[in-house]
C-alpha cells in the first residue's frame, strides 16, 4: 500500500494552460491544504545561500545571538528557545528564529512595516535573506493570482492587498534533541496565521501534515521544490473552501534526530487593514459564513497573543 503523500504542482504550466492548472491546484489544496511546487524559478544558489547564512547566525554564541532579541513581539531580529508555543500546546517548540520584514523605502504606509534588523557578525547574511525574501514574494504573488482564480476573482484580486503586507521571512533552527526527555516534537501542531506560506530548507524528515482521515503524513523535501500551504487568512476568507491544514514538525527517528535542522519559511501577510470577511461566493446554502468579519492586522494580533509572541 503506497503511503499518501502531498500532490505535487508544476507552476510552469500557470503560463502555458492557466485553466487546467488553477483546477489541478484547486483540487490538490482543497484536499490538502499542502502542495510541492516546482518550476518555480528560483535559483538553487540564492536558497542556499540563504541556508548557509542562517547556519552561521545560528552558529554564534547564545549571548552574542541575544543582543537581537528586541521586545517587539518577535516581529523583526531574533527569537530564542523556548518563546513560541503553539496555540493550546503543552511545551514551548524547539527551536530559535530571526524574522526579516519587507524592506520599504521612505516612511511606511502602516505603522507595523517595522525596520528591520540585520546581525553585525555574519555580514552575508542581509544580501542573502533580501534576496530570497524578493523571489519568495513574487512566488508567492504568482500563487495568489491562481488562488485568486480559483474561487472566481480576477488574477490581480490579491495584488493591492498584498503589496504592503508585513509579511515575514523566518530562517529557523531545530537543535539537535539529546535529552530522552524532552517531547518528541519540535513545533508543536499548529496552522499557520497568514494568507498562504512558502517553505526552502530541509530535507531531513520531521515536517508532518494532518491529513483528512486523521494521519500524519510526512513530507519529504525534495531538492528545488519548494512546499506552499493555506494559511488561516485564507481560509477565512474564502470560508474555508480552501483550507488550512494543520501541521507539525517532529524530531527524525536515529541519527537524524541528533542533528539540527535548519528551514526557511516566508508567511505572506494581507496588508494590515484588508478584511478578511468571507467572500460573497464563497458563502452558500451548503457551506453558510463560518466565522465574523475581521482585518488581517486584528487577526493577527489575536493569533500572537495566543501563541505567546505578544503578551
Amino acid at each position: 500500500m503506497n503511503q499518501p503523500t502531498i500532490p505535487v504542482l508544476n507552476i510552469a504550466e500557470f503560463d502555458i494552460n492557466p485553466e487546467q492548472f488553477v483546477k489541478e491546484m484547486g483540487e490538490a489544496y482543497q484536499a490538502w491544504g499542502f502542495a510541492g511546487i516546482t518550476n518555480h524559478g528560483i535559483p538553487m544558489d540564492v536558497i542556499k545561500n540563504a541556508l548557509k547564512a542562517s547556519e552561521a547566525f545560528f552558529a554564534l554564541p547564545e549571548a552574542t545571538k541575544k543582543q537581537y532579541f528586541l521586545d517587539n513581539g518577535g516581529q523583526r531580529g531574533y527569537t530564542p528557545f523556548g518563546t513560541e508555543i503553539a496555540k493550546d500546546a503543552e511545551y514551548v517548540d524547539l527551536k530559535e528564529f530571526w524574522h526579516v520584514g519587507r524592506e520599504i523605502d521612505g516612511e511606511p504606509p502602516y505603522p507595523q512595516l517595522l525596520p528591520n534588523l540585520w546581525p553585525a557578525e555574519t555580514p552575508e547574511f542581509k544580501p542573502a535573506m533580501l534576496t530570497l525574501y524578493t523571489e519568495l514574494d513574487k512566488l508567492a504573488n504568482r500563487m495568489l493570482q491562481a488562488f485568486a482564480l480559483f474561487v472566481g476573482e480576477s488574477a490581480d484580486y490579491f495584488k493591492d492587498k498584498v503589496n504592503f503586507g508585513n509579511s515575514i521571512l523566518r530562517p529557523l533552527h531545530y537543535p539537535p534533541i539529546t535529552d530522552p526527555n524532552l517531547p518528541n516534537v519540535r513545533a508543536g501542531a499548529h496552522e499557520d496565521i497568514n494568507l498562504i506560506t512558502l517553505l526552502v530548507g530541509s530535507e531531513q524528515e520531521g515536517l508532518e501534515v494532518l491529513s483528512k482521515t486523521g494521519e500524519w503524513v510526512g513530507i519529504t523535501m525534495i531538492e528545488g521544490t519548494i512546499i506552499c500551504n493555506v494559511g488561516d487568512m485564507l481560509q477565512r476568507l474564502t470560508n474555508h473552501v480552501l483550507p488550512s491544514t494543520t501541521h507539525r514538525v517532529v524530531n527524525p527517528k536515529g541519527e537524524a534526530g541528533k542533528k539540527s535542522r535548519y528551514s526557511i519559511p516566508f508567511f505572506m501577510h494581507a496588508n494590515p487593514d484588508t478584511s478578511l470577511d468571507a467572500l460573497p461566493q464563497c458563502v452558500t446554502e451548503d457551506n453558510p459564513k463560518r466565522e465574523p468579519a475581521i482585518t488581517a492586522n486584528d487577526y493577527l494580533m489575536q493569533r500572537l497573543r495566543e501563541i505567546g509572541l505578544i503578551k
